[in-house]
């Protein structure tokens, strides 16, 4: 597929060839905002990212709405990570499970600008993740994984970097902090896999490791390349849980904490505060929200089963904002992004929320 926009324009020109269905709001005021909260449409009649400037307190207020130039997959994706910001705060990118794309947004303030838009390498991209000048896409369709070159907002494709998923059901992708090491999980298998990735940003073939409970979905990073991960089915009668391993140099994974139970339904995303103190699950059975204490071995100890919720709510994504305060989720349920405050103790206050279009995925904060 060839790119709608080619990396030696300038910006000036970029926003005149954006998608004229775009909107921008009013410029921020000098100094910007505390920070940003985006996710996108997902509709497939034209896919968008919804931008959101975050107050000093936490609170979300409409800052624009950017067409990516693709197609959204209408529906939900069953994912994590459909949108993602680059670790500098610069770059946005976000997938078109329609039309089998990827698009990068250069984050200007509290706007963005449309750098590129090609293809995902595969069909139906579900989930992206970004370390360095590196993107990697995960394609559910083809289960493949597919790697580009990000420079100043071009992606190009990395040659040899498109590799076969060994499991099924995938649900995230995301780089380890270091950047040597993608992971992915898979639902279907109920399995982890992780490919090493080496000079040029190429990844090994995968290797496949067992997951501790049954049907891993969301994952996080934390500290000293400890991984912490929902489990949808992972705990007796139904109920789900997290797990939590240690990420190795090589790519291998040990079992830290097995199946620590969160007493609610279908635990499916799942987040670590940048502190790396707590971790929290979005159980959509439930319409509830479980929060978890990381020690600093990487083990995990439920501390409040059911954050102060939506009945509902049916959250189907979260982020935490970079200074470890606000937690944000995607209720799909009540067509809204809700806020909370992270207490010292790990525990969430609900305060208010902005509206959101039906079919609305992902999240991501800075």
């Amino acid at each position: 597929m060839a790119r709608i926009l080619t990396r030696n324009l300038a910006y000036a020109a970029l926003a005149a060839l954006i998608f004229s269905g775009t909107l921008t709001a009013p410029a921020a005021a000098a100094g910007g905002s505390a920070g940003n909260v985006y996710t996108e449409t997902n509709a497939a009649s034209g896919n968008a990212v919804l931008a959101y400037a975050r107050s000093a307190s936490g609170a979300l207020s409409w800052s624009g709405t950017y067409s990516t130039g693709g197609l959204g997959g209408g529906a939900g994706l069953g994912s994590q990570g459909t949108v993602t910001v680059s670790a500098d705060g610069g770059w946005l990118y976000a997938v078109n499970a329609g039309s089998n794309d990827v698009s990068a947004f250069a984050i200007e303030g509290d706007a963005l600008t449309l750098t590129d838009r090609v293809s995902s390498g595969g069909a139906q991209p579900i989930s992206v993740t970004a370390n360095g000048g590196f993107v990697y896409v995960l394609n559910a369709g083809t289960r493949t994984i597919s790697g580009f070159a990000s420079v100043h907002g071009a992606l190009t494709p990395i040659a040899g970097s498109t590799r076969s998923l060994l499991g099924s059901g995938p649900a995230q992708i995301q780089f380890s902090p270091a950047g040597n090491v993608i992971v992915v999980s898979e639902k279907a298998t109920s399995t982890l896999e992780t490919f090493v990735v080496g000079p040029g940003g190429v990844a090994s073939p995968p290797t496949s490791y067992p997951s501790a409970g049954s049907t891993p979905f969301g994952f996080a990073f934390g500290h000293r390349d400890q991984l912490f991960v929902s489990e949808a089915a992972g705990a007796p009668a139904g109920l789900s849980a997290a797990s939590s391993y240690q990420l190795n140099a090589t790519g291998s994974l040990t079992n830290i904490t097995a199946s620590a139970a969160t007493t609610q339904a279908a635990a499916c995303w799942l987040v670590v505060t940048g502190n790396g103190r707590y971790a929290f699950t979005a159980n959509a059975a439930s319409d509830s929200i479980s929060s978890f204490a990381i020690d600093q071995g990487g083990s995990l100890s439920l501390v409040a089963a059911q954050a102060a919720h939506s009945t509902a709510a049916h959250t189907t994504d979260m982020a935490v904002s970079r200074n470890s305060q606000f937690l944000y989720a995607v209720d799909g349920g009540t067509r809204t992004i809700s806020a909370f405050h992270i207490t010292v103790d790990g525990h969430l206050m609900r305060q208010g929320g902005t509206s959101i279009p039906a079919g609305t995925a992902g999240l991501a904060a800075r």
